[in-house]
C-alpha cells in the first residue's frame, strides 16, 4: 500500500487522550506522515490532562492538530473532535493501542463497500507480561462470538458519513464502543481481516478485575438508558459450552473466566445501585514504562528496547 493510496482514502483520525504521555508517541509514530502535504488530519483531544500528553502530540508537528478540553471525559473529547472535523471517513483510535497506516488504509477502503457504515480491525492481544490468570481469562474471552465478531473492545473503528450520523446522538455511556457496535445492524458493520490493531490487556489479575467491573457497570448502564441501542452482547451458557466442547483442554481456563466474571458482576452491582456510571476503573498496568511505552519522537525511555 503506497502512501498516496493511504492518504487518498483516510481523511480524519481522532484520538481522545487522557494522561496518555506514556503511550501516545508509540501510536502517533505509526500513523503520522510528518510534513507530507497529503497527510490525513490527525486530531488529538487532550482531555483533563495533567501530564505531557498535549506536548507529545504537538512534537509531531503540523501533521497533528491538538485540541485541549479541561474535563477528563472521552465522550466530551469525541464531541470536541467531531465539531472540529469536517471530513469522512473518520477513524476513532484509543491512544493506548497500536495500528499502522496500512491497517488504516484497509479499514477505510472497506467502507467503500456498498452498505458498509462501520468497520473495525482484527484484534491482536499483546500478552507479554500478563500474569497467567489474565492470559487464561482472555483465552476464553477472545473466543466468545460477540467478542470475536463485534466492533467493540478493539480500540479502533471507522465510520462513513452515514455511519457517523447513526452514532452522533447516542447518549453518554461508559460502554461507548459497545453502544457504537450495537447501533449497526447485520451487513452494516464488519471486522476487516486485512487490518489489525494491537491492544494491551491488564497485566495483573487485580487490574483485569477492575477493568471487568467497569465493563459490567457499563453494560448495566447501557441496558438502563433510554435512547441506547438494545444490548445483544451478553455471554450465554451456550456460548461457553460450545467453546469447551470444541476444545476440552480449555476447561480450567473457563473456571478462571467464570470466577473473574462473577467477581466483576458482583462488584459492579455496588456502582449500579448507587447510579455511579462515572468511576472509570482505569488500568495503569498496561501503560507501565518499560513494557511498551513511548515518549517524544527519538526518546528512549528506561527499559525500552528499540
Amino acid at each position: 500500500m503506497t502512501r498516496l493510496a493511504y492518504c487518498s482514502v483516510v481523511t480524519t483520525i481522532v484520538i481522545p487522550a487522557h494522561n496518555e504521555s506514556r503511550v501516545l508517541g508509540r501510536l502517533l509514530s505509526r500513523i503520522v506522515v510528518p510534513d507530507a502535504a497529503d497527510s490525513p488530519t490527525v486530531l488529538v483531544v487532550a482531555n483533563g490532562c495533567t501530564d505531557q500528553t498535549a506536548d507529545i502530540a504537538r512534537s509531531f508537528g503540523n501533521a497533528v492538530r491538538v485540541l485541549s478540553i479541561p474535563v477528563a471525559s472521552k465522550r466530551l473529547a469525541l464531541a470536541a473532535a467531531d465539531r472540529a472535523a469536517t471530513s469522512f471517513p473518520r477513524l476513532y483510535v484509543d491512544a493506548d493501542v497500536e495500528i499502522g497506516r496500512a491497517d488504516i488504509a484497509a479499514l477505510t477502503g472497506a467502507l467503500l463497500l456498498p452498505g458498509t457504515l462501520a468497520v473495525a480491525p482484527e484484534r491482536h492481544l499483546e500478552l507479554a507480561g500478563c500474569r497467567w490468570p489474565v492470559r487464561w481469562y482472555l483465552d476464553i474471552w477472545a473466543r466468545l462470538p460477540a467478542v470475536r465478531d463485534g466492533l467493540f473492545g478493539r480500540g479502533a473503528f471507522a465510520v462513513s458519513a452515514d455511519g457517523h450520523r447513526r452514532i452522533a446522538n447516542l447518549p453518554m455511556l461508559m460502554a461507548d464502543d459497545l453502544a457504537v457496535a450495537l447501533a449497526f445492524g447485520p451487513g452494516e458493520a464488519r471486522v476487516v481481516p486485512q487490518a489489525r490493531v494491537t491492544t494491551y490487556p491488564p497485566r495483573t489479575l487485580g487490574a483485569l478485575i477492575r477493568r471487568r467491573i467497569r465493563v459490567a457497570t457499563g453494560v448495566a448502564q447501557l441496558e438502563r438508558t433510554a435512547g441506547a441501542p438494545p444490548s445483544t452482547a451478553r455471554t450465554t451458557r451456550a456460548d461457553l459450552a460450545a467453546i469447551v466442547a470444541d476444545e476440552p483442554a480449555l476447561l480450567p481456563k473457563l473456571a478462571v473466566f467464570l470466577l473473574v466474571t462473577a467477581i466483576a458482576r458482583t462488584a459492579s452491582r455496588w456502582f449500579v445501585a448507587r447510579g455511579d456510571f462515572r468511576t472509570w476503573q482505569r488500568d495503569e498496568t498496561s501503560r507501565a514504562p518499560g513494557q511498551h511505552a513511548a515518549g517524544l519522537p527519538g526518546e528512549t525511555l528506561p527499559g525500552e528496547i528499540r
